[in-house]
């Protein structure tokens, strides 16, 4: 009688099963990369192309300071608290169809923007389209790292990197074009309903080229996890975009001291979850991985800075310059070819410098501010033309250029594919969430020391406090391991 023997069953670790799962799903092609920049531009863009608008829209739509503040924070305070969510959908339900819903709905909040009748209607449809940008774009990193590998990974992460940055600084050109424009009519609302004929272009592109991918075990919801995380981030967030416009009432303060109860109370929770074996929406064995923490940290100090920076040069070039809408967007575009420039010229610096290219981009940045305030200080105010600041910002631009992709290089590094959504999510919290508070802190320290010290004096002391946190990224960056995975 013959014996049939049974071969022993071998367990995979979660590690082969992503491997396994990365060999088998379909490659990204570069029309399908193609696709989800141009979905990636949308939310970038839109939230800095309202900076040069909020006068016209002040005058059109007789908005009130604190309705006008709302327009921008509404949008990032949704976008911050749904990041996280809308990667965990995209890995219980599939990317491509996460992110062709987010497309379709930016769409048309977009066009609900560009029609709204009045202040606080532009305030909801600008929340409803924060939402929107929140399930679209942690589709795209989460994508990209699910259906590439290697060098193919790394020059999509650079070009990612690269389509964020320009359109951050484009988003205000645009806005000063279109606003200056005033094509048959429309004005400030030219800014969002430019969005529609791009999505009817990505969506399309997008349902034909880009790879569907999911986590191997998708999760179940996290509804407690999800409203604690929402309530942190409004706490947080609220308060230092609205509280110096209503003069610190005590709403604000009770809610930015509730905010760091309710982290707190966010933490347990999800670590309670992931200790009984259920499915917390941010797992916090993530933030144990050693590349996860550092890059979380290092972005920090460059999306605060980064908007800020945005803001208080916004405010300088058309209320202390008297320059119109137009001028001021188009005074920024040296710093946009420089950002594209250098993030196209990531992955040939990170072959030669590794690590230390965060060093190098940081003291490239922080003497870009120190040009850029030289020349306000000592020049002729009236001699301060788009030609003369242009040397400050290229370097600023170069600095940044590199600081974008790299913080998701960073991050991603440490990410197992099987995690992407969650991981991708997290990083665009912290840059979205760095956002918000950058306007917010920085934007009101300009504000508060412009009346007293003038517009020269306070723009050069928040350039002076950005410099600061470029140093601190600088020394940070000396501690990571030169050879990034």
């Amino acid at each position: 009688m013959t014996r049939t023997t049974t071969p022993p069953t071998t367990r995979t670790t979660p590690a082969a099963r992503a491997a396994t799962a990365l060999a088998a799903a379909p490659a990204l092609s570069a029309l399908g990369l193609f696709a989800l920049l141009l979905g990636t531009s949308l939310p970038s863009t839109d939230f800095f192309i309202v900076n040069v608008a909020l006068p016209a829209i002040e005058h059109d739509l007789d908005a009130s300071p604190a309705a006008l503040e709302m327009v921008a924070a509404g949008y990032a305070v949704a976008y911050a608290v749904l990041l996280v969510l809308g990667g965990r959908l995209g890995d219980a339900y599939g990317r491509r169809r996460l992110f062709l819903w987010g497309v379709a709905g930016f769409g048309i909040t977009s066009l609900a923007c560009g029609v709204a009748p009045d202040a606080w209607s532009l305030v909801a449809f600008r929340a409803a389209q924060g939402a929107t940008s929140a399930l679209m774009l942690p589709q795209v990193l989460a994508t990209v790292h699910a259906t590439t590998r290697g060098e193919r990974r790394a020059r999509a992460v650079a070009l990612y990197g690269a389509v964020s940055g320009l359109a951050m600084v484009l988003g205000q050109v645009l806005g000063g074009v279109l606003v200056s424009a005033d094509i048959a009519g429309t004005g400030w609302r030219m800014a969002f309903l430019i969005n529609v004929p791009v999505v009817v272009l990505a969506w399309p592109l997008a349902l034909r080229s880009v790879p569907d991918s999911r986590a191997e075990q998708p999760k179940r919801g996290d509804v407690g996890g999800t409203v604690l995380l929402a309530a942190a981030l409004i706490a947080l967030l609220l308060p230092l975009t609205e509280g110096r416009a209503a003069g610190w009432p005590l709403w604000a303060v009770l809610a930015l001291l509730a905010s760091p109860l309710l982290i707190w109370a966010f933490a347990l929770v999800e670590r309670r979850a992931e200790r009984t074996g259920g499915s917390p929406l941010l797992p916090l064995s993530l933030l144990r991985e050693p590349g996860v923490a550092r890059g979380l940290l290092i972005g920090v100090p460059i999306f605060i800075g980064f908007s800020g920076f945005m803001f208080v040069s916004a405010v300088t070039l058309q209320e202390g310059l008297g320059y119109s809408a137009l001028k001021a967007g188009l005074t920024l575009i040296p710093m946009g070819v420089a950002q594209f420039t250098a993030s196209m010229l990531l992955p040939r610096v990170m072959n030669r410098l590794g690590s230390r290219a965060l060093t190098l981009c940081a003291l490239v940045h922080g003497a870009g501010l120190v040009v850029l305030a030289a020349t306000v200080l000592w020049a002729p105010w009236s001699a301060l033309t788009p030609l003369t600041l242009a040397p400050g910002l290229l370097l600023c631009g170069f600095g940044q250029g590199i600081q974008l992709p790299l913080y998701y290089r960073i991050l991603l590094s440490s990410i197992p594919a099987e995690r992407a959504g969650a991981g991708s999510g997290l990083g665009q919290t912290v840059q979205q969430s760095g956002i918000a508070v950058g306007v917010a802190t920085l934007g009101s320290l300009f504000l508060a020391l412009e009346p007293g010290a003038g517009m020269r004096d306070a723009f050069a002391l928040v350039l002076g406090v950005q410099l600061v946190g470029l140093l601190a990224l600088a020394v940070l960056s000396l501690r990571l391991p030169r050879a990034l995975g």
